[in-house]
């Protein structure tokens, strides 16, 4: 891949066209010096797509701990042995209080997040219903859901609440995904974003890298996002958690590779809000602010499900000294 090539496509993709995946195959071999230039085309095309802001989002641990499934990154998993909490779903007035203080940061947006596969025979459902109702009546912050794999009907009655995005990653590429979980198939991921998106609602859709992935594997689920239409696209990397399957994942992803990743993504979903999420801090260091002028226009903000971000003034720092405007 040389530099006239990384121009030529970044152009292309300027112009109005969608690269393939040939093309993408070819970006991803950019060498280490290139990286710079892929960056600062996905930057322009974040620009010219997606404009100057930045979505800011927060999520709230709902419910935690005792999943059935074997996710093998997850802490929540009844496989594995970590230090993760577990508690019922949370009381209203808990969330409450909880989403005021995401708020008090300036963030509109917050997702609520519950462990388990999903909600297809949950008791928990009608409950959490209305604990987004009265979230959105008390807050008046923008409520996402992130409740696993939903049945058509339950999609429906969560856009009803008002419900704008649901949020359910498919973690990774169909090719790989039988090496990250067993106990249920990628068509249930698939099935649960169509019907989010039936019902009406914005799709929140990515992935976790470094967990041993080929970069063939990420180009495939940005294909794959890209074929769903998806509106938002978290963009985890792996913080390796002791007692979880993955807990001894070397070598740990580099910085730089993270960028590469980010500025690949942009050039496929131009027009996407793609956002660095979870492991970013330990993983970017002080690479942090150099994602934001790789493509991204979208942070995950505050603590995480199981693991602490960091102060949040600092990620507004950062996105306005990249000259950004976080939303």
């Amino acid at each position: 891949m040389t530099d006239l090539e990384i121009i030529r496509l970044g152009k292309k993709v300027l112009q109005g066209a969608s690269i393939t995946y040939e093309e993408a195959m070819r970006l991803q071999s950019v060498k280490t010096e290139d990286i710079p230039l892929l960056a600062a085309y996905a930057n322009k095309i974040r620009h010219t797509y997606a404009g100057t802001t930045v979505e800011m989002c927060g999520i709230i641990n709902a419910r935690s701990g005792l999943c059935s499934e074997d996710c093998k990154f997850c802490s929540q998993s009844v496989y594995h042995q970590t230090q993760a909490p577990v508690f019922p779903l949370r009381q209203s007035d808990d969330l409450i209080a909880e989403a005021k203080k995401v708020a008090a940061h300036g963030v509109q947006r917050l997702s609520l997040v519950t462990s388990g596969k999903g909600m297809e025979n949950d008791l928990d459902f009608p409950g959490l219903i209305n604990r987004i109702a009265v979230l959105k009546e008390t807050t008046g912050l923008s409520v996402c859901a992130n409740l696993g794999t939903l049945r058509p009907d339950q999609a429906a009655l969560l856009a009803a609440a008002g419900v704008r995005r649901y949020a359910h990653n498919l973690e990774t590429s169909r090719s790989y995904y039988a090496k990250i979980c067993s106990t249920h198939p990628y068509e249930d991921r698939l099935h649960t974003l169509k019907a989010a998106k039936a019902a009406g609602m914005e799709l929140c859709s990515g992935g976790i890298i470094g967990m041993g992935e080929t970069w063939q594997d990420r180009v495939e689920l940005a294909f794959t996002l890209r074929s769903l239409e998806v509106d938002s696209v978290p963009v985890n990397i792996l913080n390796p958690i002791k007692g979880t399957a993955l807990e001894e994942m070397n070598p740990r992803i580099q910085p730089l590779e993270i960028i590469k990743t980010l500025a690949l993504f942009r050039f496929i979903l131009p027009d996407k809000v793609i956002r660095p999420a979870g492991g970013r801090e330990i993983n970017l260091r002080d690479l942090q602010g150099t994602a934001m002028l790789a493509g991204a226009n979208g942070l995950i903000v505050g603590h995480y499900l199981t693991f602490s971000g960091r102060d949040t003034t600092m990620d507004y720092t950062m996105v306005r000294d990249a000259g950004l405007e976080p939303v």
